[in-house]
């Protein structure tokens, strides 16, 4: 299955995956036309500094996003089965309409990924914009920091 990685080494925290994934799913195009809805679109993936001033390699950044576990405890979690395993790609798809805003699929992720909605009262999170190609997120990066592949075909080591 593919999955989004990032390059922290490429990581500029420009925050434009942020940007164009909220775009994405807003229902509309143009950023201009996002900023108009309300309540605001939510990002799905953020960006997030690491590191230590202290350190040779210092601040960084990195892109986090839903990492579709292979055992996801959100899904584990999910008290109405909103969030389950899609079986023809692998990933781990949530419906918000059956979401109840328990919040447990948030207090168990590791990743800390699923965001709260509290305008719409659900927990929403990545979804390698199922309906595109490639991700909002990696189209928009300018330094190529996000990556939409296969584990094998990444840059970086996964696990």
């Amino acid at each position: 299955m593919k999955r989004i990685y990032c390059i922290v080494e490429k990581c500029l925290a420009c925050r434009s995956c942020e940007i164009a994934c909220a775009v994405a799913h807003s229902g509309v195009e143009r950023v201009e036309d996002a900023v108009k809805i309300r309540p605001l679109p939510k990002h799905r993936i953020r960006v997030e500094s690491i590191g230590d001033r202290n350190t040779p390699q210092g601040i960084r950044s990195i892109a986090l996003q839903c990492r579709h576990c292979e055992d996801p405890l959100c899904a584990q979690a999910c008290i109405t089965g909103g969030i389950s395993r899609d079986p023809e790609t692998g990933a781990i798809v949530n419906n918000p309409d059956k979401c109840v805003a328990c919040w447990s699929c948030i207090m168990v992720c590791p990743f800390g990924v699923i965001v709260r909605y509290e305008d719409c009262r659900r927990a929403v999170k990545c979804d390698h914009c199922a309906d595109r190609d490639e991700p909002a997120c990696v189209e928009a990066c300018p330094t190529r920091a996000i990556l939409y592949c296969e584990a094998e075909d990444a840059p970086i080591p996964v696990e």
